[in-house]
């Protein structure tokens, strides 16, 4: 198939979703087909929007994914007919995100109306279906492809169970880019509070938001943690894999996500996971059982979880190994490029009518944008 694939920016840009991203075109590549990458500007979003004035879908593609981060920019290339199948890959909705009302007063009908111009979807979770559902009532077909969590490898139990009895301060790791939508202030409140014996590493981008990132580390000195908390930066490949085999949690209090890549990813390691009740982390993390799950924005219960694994390593035992089997129920990345590449095939060939690719289908016609 030739396939094209819209994204803002480089490919190689560090996220969750950047990385189903790569994944995707990596397995797609490896299958013989040809993924031309379309590459947008990053701008604000108003700015965004005037790439409407000058974006065309491409010509000679068979179908072209479109990544939902781009939905501002793609309103009038998306209108009228389209030459072929239109598909949105969706790692969650801008509008479904915490932010004050009024912002996403102002986002809901634009990416609405997006929603609406697409012929299917490619969905990285139920959660994430469900809110677009919600939004745009959208029958469209689509397939739900959760990511995998195997790229780094994973850790055999024994190991887990030994770490896990290691004496010292409990070894955390905030593994995210360092914005308030990740929760990273969250987590310094809670351990600053009790002071709690844990050290953290935080691994993940400081210039997504640099204002916010500089705030976290003022917070850290101006509260006597320097000597607990690391800014590590951006890792990845066998230097993220090493960091995952020396920690013990894995803590991203996180306002809202569309799936939770890096939880998976901890888990594979044997790391119990600490997020939130917010979007799909709940499809991942057993409260209790593998991780726990706070309120967003609550530091207190944060801070009681964390002093309940520093104090019982028994109890820091099981919820490492039920991580660790936890991650065993999630399909691998190359099962997750198999399934889409299967549901673009039948796309491409007509067969699908509305609802999920894996429902029996009957052939029909594209269908056009709004």
């Amino acid at each position: 198939m030739k396939i094209g694939l819209v994204i803002y920016g480089s490919l190689d840009t560090m996220s969750g979703g950047y990385l189903y991203d790569r994944q995707l075109v990596a397995y797609l590549r490896a299958q013989g087909d040809t993924v031309e990458i379309i590459s947008l500007p990053w701008r604000n979003y108003l700015a965004h929007l005037t790439d409407n004035f000058r974006f065309r879908l491409p010509a000679g593609l068979d179908v072209l994914i479109q990544d939902e981060l781009n939905h501002p920019s793609l309103l009038a290339a998306n209108s009228g007919s389209h030459p072929y199948p239109v598909i949105s890959l969706v790692h969650n909705l801008r509008s479904a995100e915490p932010r004050p009302a009024w912002q996403n007063a102002i986002y809901r009908p634009v990416e609405r109306r997006y929603l609406n111009s697409v012929d299917g979807f490619i969905f990285n979770s139920e959660t994430t279906r469900d809110s677009v559902h919600a939004l745009s009532g959208s029958e469209r077909p689509y397939v739900i492809a959760t990511p995998g969590g195997d790229r780094l490898g994973s850790m055999d139990p024994e190991f887990i169970r030994a770490r896990a009895a290691e004496p010292g301060p409990l070894r955390l790791v905030f593994l995210a880019s360092v914005t308030p939508l990740k929760g990273l202030h969250v987590l310094l409140r809670a351990i600053s509070a009790r002071r709690i014996a844990v050290s953290v590493a935080v691994i993940g981008s400081l210039t997504v938001d640099p204002g916010y990132a500089r705030e976290m580390q003022r917070y850290v000195v101006d509260h006597d943690l320097s000597s607990a908390v690391h800014f590590r930066g951006i890792l990845d490949g066998d230097a993220l894999a090493e960091r995952l085999k020396t920690a013990q949690v894995v803590v991203i209090p996180s306002s809202y996500e569309g799936f939770g890549i890096s939880y998976l990813e901890g888990m594979a390691f044997g790391l119990p996971a600490i997020g939130t009740t917010a979007g799909a982390i709940p499809q991942l993390i057993t409260d209790g059982e593998n991780g726990y799950l706070i309120a967003p924005g609550d530091s207190e219960m944060l801070a009681q979880r964390l002093q309940g694994l520093a104090s019982d390593r028994g109890l820091l035992t099981r919820l490492s190994l039920n991580a660790r089997r936890r991650f065993d129920d999630f399909q691998t990345w190359e099962a997750m490029g198999r399934k889409i590449r299967d549901f673009l095939s039948r796309v491409v060939q007509g067969e699908f009518r509305a609802g999920p690719a894996e429902e029996p289908q009957k052939p029909q016609t594209p269908r056009t944008g709004d």
